[in-house]
């Protein structure tokens, strides 16, 4: 059974690794194997969810690096599988270039993100956790030669990174505690560490959930391909966040604060993301706000211990938020434009593809009998029981949900005036860009998909049918909806779709700037972290210079060294050559005579005589 798990990791890391390595070379083939390595993934995360298989590798410590397969795990990866071969099918259609570098990051991205999932060890974690952010920093800046795009990839891996130190922190505070690298032992850490890791994760997960006030970075995000932003706004990515915190939903609420501090920031980002999302013009602007803005009520159901609501919410999310982007990819492809005034009518322009768009927005907007309906009710009534106010606040994120949802429907399906309906039946939409003005065939089979989904996946959440999904995932215990529940937050949300229809979203420009945020994120984030990476360039310069100078030292050291040997060898042959001659001069006193000799010591007793008397 281990095979399977390992097959679901290894496949699209090989396949991945492959179609980086041959590059161009592989643009032809990079389409189908991409496809066949999804559905291969499908069908073995089916099986991993009903044989439930553990891996034990030995990384890090004999236990460091270990996978399974629980009820969340056996939920959403067949989720996560099943949206990224749909994705990647309509990027196929799309004809998304170079093949080969795409699908490769894709995969390899794919492998990150189920790493992240089965992972039930803090060092498995960390590795999925490392390669995700890297790869999705990869594919956000795709489109490398355009001005905006590496910029944008650089405030989303800088904010998502300093965020992620998190999970550093949590696991030092692991080992600290002693309490060793298993997901499920961490609630049991002693005071102070198990504050520690519950803050380290908190940050960490709130930081990849894009949720305040760490939200600016998926307007940035938006900028790479449409698939990417499909698939990075779902199912993975900023999903992954939010997985973190319901997995380790039962520390956040051990430490008496944590969980409530979860659940009120993410009620916030329902709120202000959702007011953010309502000022926008730009159709993916909104719906990254929105983004950050679902994502609230899975954290606000982390913090409350509702993992059952969340994890509805977290599925229910990911197909709605798969379709509103792939539509709003097909419309950009085919008009050059993603502005909502320039977009009016073009639900009339292309009526499948407007009608699979009012499925996800009707969904998004949390209207009956829609998946976010239901998963958002099944969080709220986990609200009610832990705090009236929290409930509160989240019956206004559903109005904000209907709003910015209604405001989309609005811009759409509207009937323009008849300069702009001459400019449609011309197909010149290209205030952005040429347009293709056309949608491949191919493209609307995984929007149509994703349409019924949106539609039926509410099923998890319905109180009549929920019973074995609770089970499933351990929360039978969790509060149910009540019929009046259901209904006022299908009411509110009526109300709200009605009053935008009728009446239109007032334009407010800080809205539009979402509230400043961006100003903050690089006053606090990225603007240190750039002026820190100034000083390190500049101390490794120095450095640089001064291995230099050394270098340069040592090198006139050396020749110096070389000059004094050349000079010594120089002395010690003429020490050498004197020697010689002086043995020469002696043998020519050695004649055998000795009348020669009597005669050299009379000389020699004669001057040594004088220099007496010349000293004296």
């Amino acid at each position: 059974m281990s095979g399977i798990l390992i097959l679901i990791v290894f496949l699209p890391v090989v396949a991945g690794v492959t179609l980086l390595l041959l590059g161009r070379r592989a643009d032809r083939a990079a389409p189908s194997v991409s496809i066949g390595v999804a559905a291969g993934i499908l069908v073995a995360a089916v099986l991993a969810a009903l044989l439930r298989p553990i891996v034990v590798l030995g990384f890090v410590s004999a236990t460091g690096a270990t996978f399974g397969v629980d009820g969340l795990t056996a939920v959403l990866l067949p989720t996560i599988a099943a949206i990224t071969l749909l994705i990647l099918v309509f990027a196929v259609a799309e004809k998304t270039r170079p093949a080969a570098r795409f699908h490769g990051l894709m995969l390899v991205f794919v492998a990150a993100v189920i790493v992240t999932v089965t992972s039930t060890t803090l060092p498995s974690l960390l590795a999925g956790w490392e390669i995700m952010g890297a790869t999705s920093y990869a594919l956000i800046g795709f489109h490398w030669q355009k001005s905006r795009t590496m910029p944008a990839g650089f405030v989303v891996f800088t904010v998502t990174r300093t965020a992620d130190l998190g999970l550093y922190v949590a696991a030092g505070a692991a080992v600290a505690g002693g309490i060793g690298w298993k997901l499920t032992d961490l609630a049991d850490a002693p005071t102070p560490w198990v504050h520690v890791i519950a803050a380290g994760i908190l940050v960490a997960g709130l930081g990849k959930a894009a949720q305040l006030p760490f939200s600016f970075w998926l307007s940035r995000a938006m900028e790479g391909p449409s698939a990417v932003s499909a698939l990075l706004h779902s199912a993975a990515m900023v999903a992954m966040g939010a997985y973190l915190l319901l997995r380790l939903a039962p520390l956040l609420q051990i430490t008496g604060w944590a969980g409530p501090a979860a659940a009120w920031i993410g009620a916030t980002t329902a709120i202000v993301l959702g007011i953010i999302a309502l000022a926008q013009k730009d159709l993916k602007q909104l719906l990254a706000a929105s983004t950050a803005a679902q994502l609230g009520f899975v954290i606000l159901a982390a913090g409350v211990g509702a993992t059952a609501g969340g994890t509805a919410q977290l599925i229910g999310h990911a197909a709605t938020k798969a379709l509103l982007f792939l539509v709003a990819g097909a419309w950009l492809t085919a008009t050059g434009t993603k502005q909502l005034d320039a977009l009016s009518g073009v639900g009339r322009r292309w009526l499948i593809l407007g009608g699979v768009f009012l499925f996800g927005a009707f969904s998004l907007a949390g209207l009956p009998p829609f998946a976010l309906w239901w998963t958002k009710d099944a969080v709220l009534a986990a609200a009610l029981a832990n705090s009236p106010a929290l409930y509160a606040a989240g019956l206004i994120g559903v109005a904000l949900s209907a709003a910015y949802s209604a405001k989309m429907i609005a811009a759409v399906w509207a009937k323009p005036p008849a300069t702009e309906r001459a400019r449609i039946e011309e197909h010149q939409w290209d205030s952005e860009g040429n347009g293709t003005r056309a949608v491949p065939s191919a493209a609307l089979v995984p929007m149509v998909v994703l349409a019924v989904a949106a539609l039926v996946l509410g099923v998890l959440a319905m109180p009549a049918v929920s019973a074995p999904f609770r089970s499933l995932l351990g929360a039978s215990s969790e509060p149910e909806s009540s019929l009046a529940e259901l209904a006022a937050s299908a009411v509110i949300a009526a109300i709200s779709v009605i009053l935008v229809l009728r009446r239109g979203v007032r334009p407010f420009r800080f809205g539009l700037a979402w509230f400043g945020l961006e100003r903050a994120t690089t006053v606090v984030i990225v603007s240190p972290i750039q002026r820190f990476a100034q000083v390190l360039s500049r101390f490794d310069e120095r450095l640089d210079r001064s291995v230099d100078g050394s270098a340069q030292l040592l090198r006139d050291i050396a020749g110096r060294a070389r000059a004094l040997d050349r000079a010594l060898d120089r002395s010690v042959d003429r020490v050498a050559t004197g020697a010689i001659a002086l043995g020469r001069i002696a043998r020519k006193a050695q004649t055998g005579n000795i009348a020669d000799y009597y005669a050299a010591a009379a000389v020699i007793t004669v001057g040594a005589v004088l220099f007496l008397i010349v000293v004296r």
